[in-house]
């Protein structure tokens, strides 16, 4: 790489500018419903996602993770309790966090380039710095050669890696991620772990991602926070103390990627016991995925 390659690579790199921002819930609790019908989802809810780490949620299907998406999103407000950024309120959405979830929001109609250009085009923002920034994530997520095709184009795995790039050059201070790389199979979705991890690793701005996958959590997180079963609450916390960067065939073998998969995998277990036992779908489905990891 020459002095000038080397320079731009740097400079382009240079503009994820490191924001500390720290979001802290307290005691927060959510139902939805009014008298009889009313259903609590969230409660007495605490937990903080770090300034500058990547903090994954992992929690039973069904137990209210996708609310708590919506509540740090602030498209919802708590019944009681506060969710605060850098100590203020998050009374209601803000381009300070920005929210990827499940469902592809590609704009058929636009090319690669076009889709992940949309923020800098809407704020006015079309420039030399832009077009650069935007040059450098088609390369981190190796969509260098798909520039020009339409989203019905590309796998689902290329349009997921599109709109990781298309939401990181908004250079939001929160990424907040809900089960992104969800229906993908089993080898796009570790291609997606390793690109979005690389992303990460590029940036270290703060990061909260929501799963149901306990492999993808392990890889992904610094932090693990482990919830219970509905109404939901912060069962543990976990701190993942394996070194970065990591790879997919270095967790399997990994002494300390496994003592923490049997910890989170027998708490789990225990809240998906609790749904069970009331009859949830989602828990007889995770007793069945926990009995075959176990074997």
């Amino acid at each position: 790489m020459n002095t000038t390659t080397q320079d731009s690579t740097r400079r382009r790199a240079a503009s994820f500018a490191q924001a500390s921002s720290e979001i802290v819930a307290t005691n927060i609790s959510k139902s939805y419903g009014a008298g009889p019908f009313s259903k609590k989802i969230v409660t007495d809810c605490s937990f903080t996602i770090e300034s500058n780490k990547l903090t994954v949620m992992i929690g039973p299907s069904g137990c209210g993770k996708s609310t708590l998406i919506q509540l740090i999103a602030g498209f919802e407000s708590p019944d009681s309790g506060t969710i605060t950024m850098n100590g203020k309120p998050i009374d209601g959405p803000g381009k300070d966090r920005l929210v990827l979830f499940q469902e592809s929001a590609l704009f058929p109609w636009m090319t690669t380039w076009d889709n992940i250009m949309y923020g800098p085009r809407a704020r006015g923002e079309d420039d030399a710095e832009a077009h650069e920034l935007a040059e450098f994530l088609l390369k981190k997520v190796g969509l260098e050669a798909f520039r020009d095709k339409y989203p019905q184009q590309l796998s689902g795995g290329m349009q997921r890696r599109a709109e990781l790039a298309r939401a990181m050059i908004n250079k939001p201070e929160v990424m907040i991620l809900d089960e992104p790389f969800r229906g993908l199979d089993n080898m796009s979705k570790e291609l997606m772990w390793e690109y979005y991890a690389g992303l990460y690793e590029e940036d270290k701005n703060t990061n909260f991602f929501v799963t149901t996958d306990i492999d993808e959590a392990i890889f992904l997180a610094d932090r693990l926070l482990i919830m219970t079963n509905l109404p939901t609450s912060t069962r543990a916390v976990i701190e993942i103390d394996i070194p970065r960067p990591r790879r997919i065939d270095d967790i399997g073998n990994n002494a300390r990627a496994n003592e923490i998969k049997r910890e989170v995998m027998t708490l789990l277990h225990e809240e998906a016991m609790k749904s069970f036992s009331g009859g949830s779908k989602a828990a007889a489905d995770f007793l069945d995925a926990y009995s075959k990891r176990s074997s």
